[in-house]
């Protein structure tokens, strides 16, 4: 009896080791996602897990989670989205409030951190609140506004402007202050350095530059991993979480190489996820989709532009105008 029970264990001893072995150069760390039940289990790891890449494993009495991941292909960061696009927390990352709703019920766990989050935003409110400034008021429709061109404070009772004009609290003085939309703001648009360092990809293809292009893929590479996707639109969230991978992997495999005709079928795949993403993003100007039926022995490909003259990525000045504007994205 002795002897089988080491045989078992040495069996499932064996059985970690080579799911380990899979993945080259595995780091391990746990973290702490929320769920309940074995369907949680079951979706968590299936969320998580890439062969060869990545390995989730979810305990669901501890909630805890063991991610064995390969280093030099994915993060941490990246199987936490995966996961809380399923439906998800995690102390890094919430799942889209549209997907938890649609898990089954007894899937629906308590969303403690979204709540931590939800009385730390009352609770800061509610303090800044308390240290208003009686000056500083809204009865009767005055709004006091500081006037930094010549230190004074100017009283606003003008009822258009009040409805066009954003209230909100300065905390370094504890006074209400009043700013238009004209002003800038102070928001980040996460996507823009994506879009501009595609555009100026596409571009180095046109002019059939393999060496520009791979620095403008590494550019594009690096705006790709600086995007915060907790400041994401809904919209661009749920997109963003379907192609982040495969924007990286295309954009990785054009700087890896200056062989432009190599280039040209990742930049491809490229347009066809960044596609997705731009439709779901707010421009301030328009975007031309255009279409080279002639590429890739009749099969077509696409593109993305910000002029609505064509210019040929995938052929340069071999024919540079071949193509034409399928779609404009505004």
């Amino acid at each position: 009896m002795k002897s089988i029970n080491i045989l078992i264990a040495m069996i499932v001893l064996l059985s970690f080791s080579a799911c380990n072995s899979q993945i080259n150069n595995p780091k391990t760390e746990n973290v702490k996602i929320y769920g309940n039940c074995g369907m949680c289990e079951s979706k968590i790891e299936k969320a998580g897990n890439v062969k060869k890449v990545a390995k989730v494993d979810w305990d669901k009495e501890t909630k805890m989670a063991k991610i064995t991941y390969d280093p030099s292909k994915t993060n941490k960061e990246d199987i936490l989205k995966r996961i809380a696009l399923a439906g998800y927390d995690s102390d890094q990352f919430l799942a889209p409030d549209d997907v938890y709703a649609n898990l089954h019920g007894c899937c629906q766990y308590d969303r403690v951190k979204k709540t931590e989050n939800l009385k730390e935003n009352q609770a800061d409110i509610s303090t800044n609140m308390s240290d208003v400034s009686p000056q500083a008021s809204i009865e009767t429709g005055q709004i006091t506004k500081e006037d930094h061109s010549d230190h004074k404070t100017k009283v606003i009772s003008d009822k258009k402007t009040l409805e066009k004009d954003e209230v909100k609290i300065d905390h370094s003085t504890h006074k209400l202050q009043v700013t238009t939309p004209a002003e800038p703001s102070q928001e980040i648009n996460q996507l823009k350095s994506v879009f501009e360092n595609y555009f100026s990809l596409k571009d180095a293809l046109v002019k059939t530059d393999g060496t520009l292009a791979s620095s403008k893929a590494k550019s594009l590479v690096i705006s790709l991993d600086a995007v915060q996707m907790n400041k994401l639109s809904h919209e661009e969230h749920v997109v963003w979480m379907k192609v982040m991978k495969d924007l990286k992997f295309d954009a990785d495999h054009i700087e890896e190489t200056k062989d432009v005709s190599h280039q040209r079928e990742h930049f491809n795949g490229l347009t066809d996820n960044m596609y997705q993403l731009l439709k779901v993003s707010k421009q301030e100007t328009p975007t031309y989709f255009q279409h080279c039926p002639m590429a890739y022995e009749g099969k077509g490909a696409n593109w993305l532009s910000k002029e609505n003259a064509v210019k040929n990525p995938y052929y340069g000045n071999e024919m540079l105008t071949c193509g034409k504007v399928v779609e404009i994205i505004k």
